[in-house]
């Protein structure tokens, strides 16, 4: 996978700083920042470049083929453009691909901060007291065992609902008690917002950040970092440990410019991890001609399957759908969920979709809320939702990995949408029986036509569920 990577996007990082920074500027760590992210004036920032605690570098490097963004590796001619700076008085280029991190100049410099940094060192990091399953336990002694071999990388594959979170707590435990920095990044916002205080409430004694789009802490400057993939465009040779969550995910997945800036936060010898239950075809082969190191977990920590999907046939769906309505078929089956135990995620294709559905099932009586990528008050709508304050909440495939319900019954409306790939129909199946005490769960996938991906979904997790079976 780095090797693809390094091909795509050759790297010169001979510029990347090593000096040892004072303990007060721990934040400029291995952080690679516009002047003005620098929270310094003018002098101190000179003084830190003298220092070598900052390097200063051009923003775009000269390549045969034209400029290169030194932040994101872009040096795709249409994905740059120009505007009038006061700074050099002309025409600046500046890079559009990695925009939404604050525009790049090419008249102004790009601060790489040192990453040859002291980290804390404590005896007894962890305060997790539960027990491993003998999969997860063979699966953290190989990432332990990666963490101690100074650098390399390797693929967790295991099902939804293994438990690839208190896997990884062993090889974060060593890899605190050794000084060494950790970066846990995942395409997607809501999955860092839950893992914060799991994270935080099994490493007690160890500063753990959260940094995303909108999150409240903006320092970075933690030893334990868990992140968005996106924040990654910030830093440069940071971490000892780098684990990439949901690897298959959108935006990670079919985005070079992410994958070139997750193997650049890394320091060369890093130990890489790659978590995933839904590995692509790029990875599979990778794994099939041995070029990946690969950790294979068919069976979800309670032992029991996976939930297999019910193909429901719903021919007035979209008809109903246009209206803003749902058929009676699905009105009828919500309706004898909602005399259940269980909670019911609702999937729709679209934000559109999602918010004229909850409205109707409001107006129908239902105790519903709708959320979306798009939705300012998500956090405390999902957080509510997970304290069971009502009973239904309709989303997108925002929420279609990562987060953690105890009981709760799945339907996916209009499944055959282009949307839902095998992938993330798998993913959305695995919400469901993800607890000891609720192992099970209903999986239903309305459609108007049965699509190779459903079929594909079924198909992966029929096959993880007789490789859970042999052991």
């Amino acid at each position: 996978m780095i090797s693809s990577i390094r091909s795509y996007f050759p790297q010169r990082l001979s510029w990347i700083p090593t000096s040892r920074p004072p303990h007060e500027y721990f934040e400029l760590a291995g952080k690679l920042l516009l002047k003005h992210e620098i929270p310094l004036s003018e002098e101190q920032i000179s003084h830190l470049v003298s220092t070598s605690v900052l390097t200063k570098v051009d923003s775009f490097e000269r390549h045969y083929f034209g400029p290169r963004c030194r932040r994101c590796g872009n040096q795709q001619a249409h994905f740059f453009a120009t505007m009038p700076h006061a700074s050099c008085g002309r025409d600046c280029t500046y890079c559009r691909y990695c925009i939404q991190m604050g525009r790049v100049l090419a008249c102004e410099p790009i601060y790489i901060g040192s990453s040859n940094v002291k980290w804390p060192a404590p005896a007894h990091p962890c305060a997790w007291e539960g027990t491993l399953t003998p999969a997860q336990e063979m699966a953290a002694d190989e990432l332990v065992t990666l963490v101690q071999s100074g650098g390399g990388e390797r693929l967790v594959w295991a099902v939804c609902g293994a438990g690839k979170t208190e896997m990884l707590f062993p090889a974060i435990t060593k890899a605190l008690q050794q000084g060494k920095r950790i970066c846990l990044a995942t395409p997607r916002t809501d999955v860092v917002r839950e893992l914060l205080p799991r994270m935080k409430t099994a490493f007690p004694q160890v500063g753990v950040q959260a940094l995303y789009g909108d999150s409240p802490d903006k320092r970075g400057n933690a030893p334990f970092l868990l992140a968005t993939t996106h924040q990654l465009y910030r830093f440069a040779h940071a971490f000892d440990v780098m684990i990439i969550d949901e690897v298959d995910a959108f935006p990670f997945h079919n985005d070079p410019s992410l994958h070139f800036v997750s193997q650049r936060a890394a320091k060369p010898e890093a130990a890489v991890i790659y978590l995933t239950a839904t590995p692509r075809k790029k990875q599979k082969r990778k794994i099939r001609y041995k070029k990946l190191p690969v950790t294979f977990i068919p069976r979800r920590f309670h032992g029991h399957p996976l939930p297999v999907p019910q193909l429901k046939l719903t021919p007035t769906l979209h008809r109903s759908l246009k209206k803003g309505e749902l058929p009676t078929r699905i009105l009828k089956s919500i309706a004898e969920q909602n005399l259940t135990h269980r909670q019911l995620l609702l999937f729709l294709p679209s934000i559109k979709k999602a918010e004229e559905i909850a409205r109707f099932l409001l107006e129908e009586g239902y105790d519903v809320k709708a959320v979306h990528a798009e939705d300012t008050d998500r956090a405390e709508k999902i957080a509510a939702f997970r304290k069971k304050e009502y009973r239904m909440l309709v989303t997108t495939t925002i929420l279609e990995r990562g987060v953690t319900f105890p009981s709760v019954d799945v339907f996916v409306i209009d499944a055959g949408h282009a949307v839902f790939d095998e992938a993330a129909l798998v993913q959305i199946a695995g919400r469901a029986g993800r607890s000891h005490e609720d192992p099970s769960g209903n999986v239903i996938f309305y459609h108007i036509g049965k699509t190779d991906e459903m079929l594909d979904a079924v198909d992966a997790i029929l096959y993880m569920n007789r490789l859970g079976e042999k052991g």
